[in-house]
């Protein structure tokens, strides 16, 4: 049982969290549209409401206005839906979602789309460092420029950066494709496993494993597809890179030396 004064919590045959009592209530619903200003909501009323109209009222397009640099908005949102958020996101935006489409007009802090699993999030800004960290799936766009850490841990997806990218970009990238039109800071795909990485720019330095791959036409097909969808322009020259496979020494070691990785 709940203590006394404790908010009780109740999930769906799904096993997603209900929509929630104190939801504010304050969109303005017309034609499976929504819209509703969050400059006086907190971060937890701002989600509940984008919970209540996305589970409750069926809304599939849904604009916040004001969202104030609030951290922590639209995350866990898991059905396919159009989102707008006009304004700038602080840290960790957008993060756990799998399906909707979400456009942010200004500019996102730290950790935006973190565990990415579906989905589309155009930035129209800057983003902060760790950017897509281990994204499994979807497409991140980010036009401006994006701080160190870029996708790491990516295990699937696609990043694509009209701007520049920080350092430790890519750092230990499983699987998915960077794209970054501007320069990148050292390190890139460092330790990286698998994946491929795009850039257009300079590259202060390379990571550990990380060597020039050899171009073909599906890395064609894939830039001119991305660039395409986003009406991005034409895209420019692009250098790639993947893993060197020096570091593939996991199946080599002794039973007990996994032990210890494990």
């Amino acid at each position: 049982m709940a203590a006394v004064g404790e908010r009780r919590i109740t999930y769906d045959a799904r096993g997603l969290a209900e929509p929630d009592a104190d939801a504010p209530r304050i969109a303005e619903v017309s034609e499976g549209r929504a819209t509703f200003d969050a400059r006086d909501l907190t971060t937890r009323q701002i989600n509940l409401e984008l919970r209540r109209l996305l589970y409750e009222e069926g809304v599939t397009d849904v604009t916040v206005q004001n969202p104030g640099a609030k951290h922590s908005l639209g995350v866990g949102i898991l059905t396919r839906c159009r989102i707008r958020f006009a304004g700038s996101l602080g840290y960790f935006g957008c993060g756990l979602i799998d399906g909707p489409e979400i456009h942010v007009t200004g500019r996102v802090g730290w950790s935006a789309c973190e565990n990415m699993m579906s989905g589309v999030v155009v930035v129209d800004g800057n983003a902060g460092s760790l950017t897509a960290a281990a994204i499994r799936g979807g497409d991140v766009v980010v036009k401006g420029q994006v701080g160190a850490r870029t996708a790491i841990d990516g295990k699937g997806g696609s990043v694509i950066v009209l701007g520049n990218a920080g350092s430790m970009t890519g750092f230990m990238l499983q699987r998915g494709r960077i794209v970054v039109c501007g320069d990148v800071g050292n390190g890139l795909g460092d330790s990286m496993y698998d994946g491929t990485i795009y850039v257009a720019g300079k590259v202060r330095s390379l990571g550990i494993d990380c060597v020039p791959g050899e171009w073909d036409e599906t890395d064609d097909e894939f830039i001119a597809r991305k660039f395409r969808i986003y009406e991005l322009g034409e895209p420019p020259a692009f250098q790639k890179f993947v893993c060197g496979k020096k570091l593939y020494n996991y199946d080599n070691l002794e039973p007990s030396e996994r032990k210890l990785v494990l």
